[in-house]
């Protein structure tokens, strides 16, 4: 899984459940300023765990950005590649 694909999935569920405009969904942008607060992260940390099927964990430190949320999903889909 690419950054690229971890975007697009975010970028599907937000596009399918906000009104935020496609082209301000990117990497540097910030979650509060997008208006996703915290119940949508679950939201988009289920959508991430049902459509690559894995577990996430509980994240400690919430995520401020488009790609700290992917950040934590690639770190996951990592770990989940050395241990299969």
């Amino acid at each position: 899984m690419t950054n690229e694909s971890s975007l697009k999935i975010l970028r599907e569920f937000l596009l399918e459940r906000t009104e935020i405009p496609e082209e301000k969904i990117t990497p540097e942008a910030s979650l509060e300023e997008l208006g996703i607060d915290s119940l949508t992260q679950l939201e988009l940390l289920f959508e991430f765990e049902e459509k690559l099927n894995i577990n996430l964990p509980d994240v400690e430190e919430r995520p401020k950005t488009i790609g700290e949320l992917i950040s934590v999903v690639e770190k996951h889909m990592s770990a989940k590649a050395l241990t299969d």
